[in-house]
C-alpha cells in the first residue's frame, strides 16, 4: 500500500470552527485513497493563509516526503497548497527534484503522467512570467522615484546585501524559520549585530522591503 501525505488547509476562523472546509477536503481525498489503495497520513493547517510559506503542517508534510516516509503529496485543490503561482511552482520543482509525486484532485494533476508533467511545465512558465513582471514593475518604479528625488520608505538599518539575500531566499519559497537558520549558519549578523537570527527578525526585514517597494510604486504613480 502506497503511503501518501494528504494536506488540508482552511484559512478563516469560520471555516475552522465549522469544519466544513476540512470535511469536504478530507472526504474528497478519502474517496480517492479508497479507489487507489493509498495509506493516508494527514497534515492539517487550520487558520493559515495560502499565501504564507511558513505553514507548520505543510512543512511537516514536505519533510515526510523528503525522508521517503511518504511518496506523494495529495491535495483536494491547488489553492489548498498555495494561492501563489510562484510558490506552487516551487513545490512542483521540489517534487521533481526529490522524486515524489503530487496529486491535485480537482485538476486531475498527477506528476506521474505525461498530462501532469505538461501542466507542471505550464505552471512553471507562468511563475517565471509573474517573477519577471514583478521585477520589471519594481525597477521602473524605483527609476521613476529616483528621477523625482523621492525618499523611499523609512531609513533601513539592515545592509542591502543582507536584504537581497533574505528576499532571494524568500522568493524560493523558503520559510522565515529556514531563512533564519541559513543566515545564522552562514555567520551573517542580524540588523542589531546579533549572531543568531529568528523568524521574527526575518519577517521584519521582509516587511521593510515590502514597505520600500510599496513606496516606490506610489512614487511612480505620482
Amino acid at each position: 500500500m502506497t503511503a501518501v501525505a494528504a494536506y488540508l488547509r482552511v484559512s478563516t476562523d469560520a471555516q475552522v470552527e465549522s469544519g466544513l472546509g476540512l470535511d469536504a477536503q478530507r472526504s474528497r481525498i478519502t474517496d480517492e485513497a479508497a479507489r487507489r489503495g493509498w495509506d493516508v497520513q494527514w497534515f492539517v493547517d487550520e487558520g493559515w493563509s495560502g499565501k504564507s510559506a511558513d505553514r507548520p503542517a505543510l512543512a511537516a508534510a514536505l519533510a515526510s516526503l523528503k525522508k521517503r516516509e511518504t511518496s506523494a503529496l495529495v491535495v483536494a485543490k491547488l489553492d489548498r497548497v498555495s494561492r501563489s503561482v510562484h510558490q506552487a511552482s516551487v513545490i512542483l520543482e521540489l517534487a521533481q527534484k526529490q522524486k515524489w509525486n503530487l496529486h491535485v484532485l480537482d485538476l486531475g494533476m498527477d506528476l506521474g503522467t505525461p498530462h501532469g508533467k505538461a501542466m507542471a511545465q505550464m505552471l512553471a512558465v507562468f511563475a517565471e512570467l509573474e517573477r519577471e513582471m514583478i521585477g520589471a514593475r519594481t525597477r521602473e518604479a524605483l527609476a521613476a522615484a529616483k528621477r523625482r528625488g523621492t525618499r523611499l520608505g523609512r531609513p533601513r538599518q539592515t545592509p542591502d546585501a543582507v536584504v537581497a539575500q533574505v528576499t532571494a531566499l524568500a522568493a524560493t519559497g523558503a520559510s522565515t524559520t529556514a531563512i533564519a537558520r541559513h543566515l545564522t549558519a552562514a555567520g551573517v549578523p542580524t540588523t542589531r549585530g546579533a549572531a543568531t537570527w529568528r523568524a521574527s527578525s526575518v519577517r521584519r526585514v521582509l516587511s521593510g522591503f515590502l514597505l520600500d517597494a510599496e513606496a516606490s510604486r506610489e512614487a511612480a504613480n505620482v
